[in-house]
């Protein structure tokens, strides 16, 4: 969510306190826009994140609830690239979206970012995104770190659809972050 993480992914690099060169993209030019949006499922962390060590950010678009994002607007193969750098792959191949584009889902393996999901259509446009293909109910939470609380408290602040205290508070109640991050806490990491 955050653009500076984001520009890793295309441009290559390591966001700031994470442990991960990326590659980057074939075409690493910035979004042609990023907007704010609330999409249906909810936000959730679990597993253990050799970049970020702690919970990883998933999605689960069957749960209840919303959740606070945003949406970039990239070419098919850029959205391949940071698909492939997520799965630990090498960027360079395109995905046949077919399947998400006409059903919804599908799944490149059973691994973690591996599940494809069409969340809904912004403008006409499909909006796409990556995450596991278990149900949130289906595994344990994990306690994400500092580190990646402040990525994605970043992200969503400077989308500037919601003030610094509904981004705390949003973060602060997701499962894995509950109990342990406070609205408080996620507050703290934001810049001023």
């Amino acid at each position: 969510m955050f653009l500076h993480r984001l520009s890793c992914y295309l441009a290559g690099g390591r966001p700031l306190g994470g442990t991960r060169v990326h590659p980057g993209c074939r075409d690493g030019s910035p979004p042609s826009a990023s907007v704010p949006v609330e999409l249906p499922g909810a936000l959730y962390f679990a597993t253990r994140s050799p970049v970020w060590g702690g919970g990883r950010a998933f999605y689960d678009p069957d749960a209840e609830g919303r959740v606070l994002a945003r949406a970039h607007l990239l070419s098919a193969s850029q959205f391949a690239d940071i698909a492939a750098q997520e799965m630990y792959r090498e960027p360079g191949t395109d995905l046949d979206l077919t399947e998400v584009l006409t059903r919804g889902r599908t799944a490149l393996g059973d691994g973690r970012y591996e599940t494809l999901v069409r969340a809904g259509r912004l403008d006409g446009i499909p909006v796409l995104t990556f995450t596991a293909p278990w149900k949130m109910s289906d595994v344990p939470t994990t306690v994400p770190s500092a580190a990646y609380v402040r990525h994605l408290a970043a992200g969503l602040a400077e989308a500037g659809a919601w003030d610094s205290g509904a981004v705390a508070a949003y973060l602060a109640s997701r499962p894995g972050a509950h109990p342990h991050w406070t609205e408080q806490a996620v507050r703290e990491l934001l810049p001023p």
